[in-house]
């Protein structure tokens, strides 16, 4: 549940407080006052605030008579919401409605040449040139081409390119980051070609050092895998310590270029019982970080763990940490992961079975024609309250008390009515279908724009549930041809 200090601030956010505003993209971007951590909610509130900001200047301007700048990015009342808008992550806001506004504002960021602007830089160059992000690149790309913006994806990929290099050879707090993505983007020369080229072919065991020896990536990985006897290729013989330590210096080196198999395989290496160097934690570490690298393997060994410790973990519903990483697996895959994702998440993909189904779609009926019928904004939320609850089969309770805007999380619905009904443990229901994702959308659309007041306390919910409900049974049932099945 959100705090008073969070709804005191959103009320005065909606109202066009534009420190109000900036207080609220800080909490989605920090989770501030027990809010989820939203990047794309950062960035709407984001947008409010800087127009506003421009707007004022623009006024001001005006009524003064001095000439208007095309662009206002240098002036000190624009300093503090630049300064948050360089910290979000650009690349997890891509569908958010003010993702445009973003692009813009991180390339004008970019360009002003001042302390913010190398976090803006660093942004822009993972969002294109990082490997991991080649799903989205390709994404991006076709959006751009679809904006009138007179530049093309390959274009934006050079300039970026420049500012790789620049961070790298910078001083600033992104200049490590900038060297390993450089790294990652190195071609590989024709030496290197030659030696990995003969390890494929011939199995030139003296070609493969060399190739790892002159920092290719690839061979360091195959060089520790092949030490350490993960390779399914070698001998079980040879499982000594200090081929062990030598498999870790190897792995070790491919980790710090990224490479995720690395750190996976240096995880279990820490596990073994004949390595001097066993190390529980630090196997823990480094699986971990391989998960967070996109390992499949490593997301359900971590979301497996975070299950089994879900006791222990303190957080606000147990098993929501434990969810994400399996189904991070499950996406990727992962057989073992859709069992115990069944253990953790309800999965409720077919709304067609629930007892809301009749009644979500009156509803829906309703909110397509909500002019005509003249509802008001209260009948307009229950409305988006009985097709989230038929989406996601929720109980009477559920559906009056739970918080419509803070329901979604990237995999799933977290219900919690416990701030009303303190007995009632809250519910993972796992996002199943384009659909629900959608009902989820619209919803939060509606109940972001409205008052946290508006609907009251329970008593009035469930006054306002019957009188609803009744219309429009009364209104839809009597004619089905009008309603459609969703």
């Amino acid at each position: 549940m959100a705090s008073r200090e969070f709804l005191k601030i959103l009320r005065s956010a909606r109202l066009g407080d534009v420190s109000a505003q900036q207080q609220l993209a800080s909490a989605y971007l920090s989770g501030s006052f027990n809010t989820p951590i939203q990047p794309s909610n950062a960035l709407i509130w984001l947008e409010k605030s800087y127009f506003s900001i421009t707007n004022q200047l623009l006024s001001i301007n005006t009524s003064s008579g001095n000439e208007i700048s095309p662009d206002l990015i240098g002036a000190p009342e624009l300093f503090g919401v630049l300064e948050q808008i360089s910290t979000i992550p650009l690349a997890e806001t891509f569908n958010s409605p003010a993702f445009k506004f973003g692009w813009e504002s991180f390339w004008r960021i970019a360009e002003a040449n001042t302390e913010t602007s190398y976090a803006a830089r660093w942004q822009l160059i993972d969002l294109l040139l990082n490997p991991s992000r080649a799903d989205l690149q390709s994404t991006l790309s076709d959006w751009i081409s679809k904006q009138d913006l007179n530049v093309d994806f390959s274009s934006l990929e050079a300039k970026v390119k420049n500012y790789l290099v620049e961070l790298a050879e910078s001083e600033s707090s992104f200049s490590v980051q900038a060297k390993e993505l450089l790294i990652k983007l190195q071609p590989k020369n024709e030496a290197l070609s030659s030696l990995w080229d003969s390890w494929l072919t011939s199995n030139n065991e003296d070609a493969l050092i060399q190739a790892a020896e002159l920092g290719l990536t690839i061979a360091k990985l195959t060089l520790g895998l092949r030490l350490a006897q993960f390779d399914g290729v070698s001998s079980e013989t040879n499982k000594s310590n200090a081929s062990l330590k030598k498999a870790a210096y190897w792995l070790e080196l491919a980790a710090k270029d990224g490479d995720r198999d690395a750190w996976f395989a240096l995880g279990e290496i820490y596990r073994r019982p004949q390595f001097s160097g066993y190390n529980a934690a630090e196997s823990d570490r480094c699986f971990d970080r391989a998960a967070d690298l996109g390992h499949a393997q490593a997301q359900l060994r971590k979301g497996a763990n975070l299950w089994r410790k879900r006791e222990k973990i303190e957080e606000k519903v147990r098993g929501l940490q434990a969810s994400y990483w399996v189904w991070q697996a499950h996406q990727q895959g992962v057989a073992e992961a859709k069992e115990l994702l069944g253990k953790i998440l309800e999965s409720t993909p077919n709304p067609k079975v629930n007892d809301w189904y009749e009644l979500a779609l009156y509803a829906e009926k309703a909110l397509d024609h909500h002019a005509e019928y003249k509802l008001d904004e209260e009948w307009l939320l229950m409305c988006h309250r009985l097709i989230v609850a038929n989406q996601f089969n929720l109980s009477k309770a559920e559906l009056l008390l739970c918080e419509v805007g803070q329901l979604q999380h990237e995999h799933c619905v977290v219900v919690d009515i416990r701030w009303e009904l303190p007995k009632i443990l809250p519910r993972l229901i796992q996002i199943d279908t384009i659909q629900q994702r959608r009902t989820l959308l619209a919803a939060g659309k509606a109940f972001a724009s409205a008052e946290s007041e508006i609907e009251g306390n329970l008593r009035q919910r469930r006054y306002r549930f019957d009188r609803v409900t009744a219309w429009l049974t009364s209104n839809f049932a009597k004619n089905p041809g009008v309603v459609e099945a969703a």
